[in-house]
């Protein structure tokens, strides 16, 4: 009886360990029919601390084995692997934690008829294996293990072989707009070679063949800044420095060089718990594995990556079906992507959990939960909750709640307004009145306001030259002593020559006389005291004049001669310097000018009305302020004068308005001037009157004409200043 209960016993435990075998292998690796026994297992495992810091493993095995088992080790992440050939695993687990500062857990999972042992190190260690009778002894030393992969090296810049040594000028650490973390390195030229490498949770950085001075061989505490990097160790090793940066949390790095500055960024990753790994560098980026399966269930592939990840995986009952799979050395989340592709799955992530389903079970899943979301909505009960709004109106904001087209209130839904006390009153359900909570929250906020400066400035130049001549002459004379004639300027002025008989000229002689006696012998003998102008072309107003007068006593000539001339130049300018204040994305208008007034005539059944027309100097301009407190302006800008008076209907006559008009669109900094639009104007009016056929005479010509020469320039310059109002806080107690 005790030998059948002895048989009985071993019979159970034989079959608990075989089911526990298949069960493990089946879930963890994957490999179906693993139902085959073995002719060895490990039984047990044990973990010592030995000398000099060494880890002792001891596994026993249910029989020696003929040689140690194979194994390799990787750096990135420190792991070591072992294989027993034609070993099962009889421990009746597959995982166990440590909990060592070399070791922190150990993994056994059976494959078919083989058995590998993972140790999960937290940091690289070299290993030895012994066997002492049915004992395996791993000895992990403190040492750097032997990779038989070697850490990821991003090579940012080749050392050039026989070059001299480069050197470290300034390490520097600043802290960006978005919280990333920026180590700023100056280095003696652009030719020093740079290695960057990720090495646990820590970046290192190594300047090949760089010295290092000594004020720059420290550490830097930079965990107040509030960026992922927390210390930054630059230190002299095997002729090389380095420098090891310690950052916490999620986080990513990226590296450029300009010139002989070395920038490194750590910039933090907000968790999304709905990706399988973080980061915002798109493409796969989980840790590398392999994967080589025949005729395997999808539901083991799927718990061999569970258990390799850390995740909680959750297939569904209806994923069924086989594969064969073969991968090596792929991110574990590209073999995910490529095992759902396959089977036509889908998966649904909520932070360390994972649902791997059909796509179209996932599909009918989500429209049922929002079927039964929209149901529970309809027969929720309503809520009442009032709004006071600060800065937007309140009819404002009920018009975009109840917006058709993207309509924030439910059916059910409704808005009242108080407009004599802006508060509006939102009766909707729960969830709804969350949503316009959370609208109100973000667009009843203080409008930034812009500051505009502008100045305007009108600078003229005139310059006029005016040359004018009055020309004169006057002589009388007698034909056979019979005829008397004269030439002078006009009839007026034209000299007659008396005579005290018909025929008899009187003569005179001059030669005796004063200059008194002279000329009222003249004006005795007809000629006139008045102007003897032939022409007369005078400058008006003139600055200067120069007269000369001609008399030849003896035959009784007389010339006239006067020149006149004016040169006027006349510099001004006007400066206004007009300033407006608006709100972002809000219309400003700055106009100066005059209003012109002109006469409508009248009917007979309307008196004549007076109506005016304005000539003004307007701008307009629209500020735009960008997320990086620059400024966006929309600029037009009108230069209006009085043109010609254009006659109308009914008699009387309008201005014409001359018109200048430019419309432009600039980005300017905070605080900087800007020049709009600088209109020129040049007028250039050269006016000459002349005697005709004497005029044309070269030289002779300038007594018989007169010049007007009027250069006018006019210049408008704009600038413009925008600058962003500081808002303030002021706290009351």
């Amino acid at each position: 009886m005790r030998a059948m209960r002895s048989t009985e016993a071993k019979r159970e435990q034989w079959l608990k360990g075989a089911a526990i075998a298949a069960v493990t292998a089946l879930l963890l690796l994957g490999v179906s029919h693993a139902q085959a026994q073995t002719a060895n297992s490990i039984e047990s495992l044990t973990v010592s601390k030995g000398s000099s810091g060494r880890t002792i493993v001891r596994f026993t095995l249910k029989a020696p084995l003929p040689n140690p088992p194979a194994g390799f080790a990787i750096n990135n992440p420190p792991r070591i692997a072992l294989d027993f050939p034609d070993t099962g695993n009889g421990m009746g687990r597959s995982a166990q934690e440590v909990g060592d500062p070399a070791l922190r857990s150990v993994n056994v999972v059976q494959a078919g008829n083989r058995t590998r042992v993972v140790f999960n190190l937290n940091k690289p260690q070299s290993f030895e294996t012994q066997i002492e009778g049915n004992t395996v002894v791993v000895t992990l030393s403190e040492t750097a293990a032997v990779a038989a992969e070697a850490p990821t090296v991003s090579r940012f810049a080749e050392a050039r072989p026989g070059e001299t040594t480069h050197a470290l000028r300034d390490i520097d650490f600043r802290r960006g707009r978005n919280g990333e973390g920026r180590i700023i390195v100056d280095l003696s030229d652009t030719t020093t070679g740079i290695d960057i490498r990720q090495q646990g949770k820590t970046l290192v950085v190594d300047f090949i063949k760089t010295s290092l001075p000594r004020n720059l061989e420290r550490r830097l505490d930079v965990g107040d800044f509030a960026t992922p990097v927390m210390t930054i160790d630059t230190f002299e090793q095997a002729g090389n420095a380095r420098m090891v940066i310690e950052p916490k949390g999620l986080w990513e790095h990226s590296a450029y060089q300009t010139d002989n500055r070395f920038i490194i960024e750590v910039k933090p990753i907000q968790e999304d718990p709905n990706r399988l790994t973080q980061g915002t560098r798109a493409g796969y980026k989980g840790e590398k594995l392999s994967l080589n399966f025949q005729n395997v269930e999808v539901r083991a592939v799927l718990q061999v990556i569970a258990d390799f990840t850390g995740l909680n995986i959750i297939t569904s009952d209806t994923v069924t079906g086989s594969l064969t799979l073969r991968l090596k050395d792929i991110p574990w989340d590209q073999a995910l992507d490529i095992i759902m592709q396959t089977k036509g799955l889908d998966m649904r992530k909520n932070g360390n959990v994972v649902l791997i389903a059909p796509r179209e079970e996932l599909a009918v899943k989500e429209k049922q939960q929002l079927e039964s979301l929209q149901q529970i909505s309809e027969l929720e009960p309503l809520q009442t909750e009032m709004f006071q709004l600060n800065y937007q109106k309140a009819d404002a904001i009920k018009a975009l709640l109840s917006d058709k087209e993207g309509k924030f209130l439910s059916k059910r839904g409704t808005a009242v307004v108080d407009a004599r006390t802006n508060i509006l009153f939102v009766q909707d359900t729960g969830g709804r009145l969350d949503e316009v909570r959370r609208l109100i929250r973000q667009i009843d906020v203080t409008v930034r306001q812009v500051v505009i400066e502008s100045r305007i400035v009108i600078a003229d130049d005139k310059f006029g030259r005016q040359l004018g001549v009055r020309f004169g002459m006057q002589t009388g004379f007698t034909l056979n002593r019979r005829y008397a004639g004269g030439i002078g300027g006009s009839l007026d002025t034209q000299p007659v020559v008396s005579s005290t008989t018909a025929g008899a000229v009187a003569t005179r002689d001059t030669r005796t006389q004063t200059p008194f006696e002279l000329a009222s012998g003249l004006a005795s003998a007809g000629y006139s005291d008045s102007p003897q102008l032939n022409v007369n072309l005078p400058v008006t107003n003139p600055a200067g004049q120069l007269a000369l007068t001609l008399i030849n006593l003896g035959s009784g000539n007389l010339i006239n001669l006067e020149l006149s001339a004016l040169e006027a130049d006349s510099r001004g300018k006007v400066v206004s310097s007009p300033r407006v204040v608006t709100a972002d994305n809000q219309k400003a208008s700055i106009e100066q000018g005059t209003e012109i007034p002109y006469v409508t005539p009248g009917t007979g059944n309307s008196p004549a009305t007076v109506q005016f027309k304005k000539a003004v100097l307007r701008l307009d301009v629209t500020p735009q302020i960008t997320p990086d407190n620059r400024i966006i302006m929309t600029v037009e800008i009108r230069k209006d004068s009085v043109g010609q008076n254009v006659p109308v209907a009914g008699g009387g006559f309008v201005p014409a308005i001359d018109t200048k008009n430019v419309t432009t669109q600039i980005a300017v900094n905070n605080g900087d001037t800007a020049v709009i639009a600088g209109i020129y104007e040049e007028t250039v009016n050269n006016d000459v009157t002349k005697v005709p056929f004497l005029g044309d005479i070269p030289y002779l010509g300038y007594l018989f004409k007169t010049t007007n020469k009027n250069i006018e320039k006019t210049e408008l310059l704009i600038f413009l200043t925008p600058r962003i109002v500081k808002e303030s806080v002021t706290a009351v107690r």
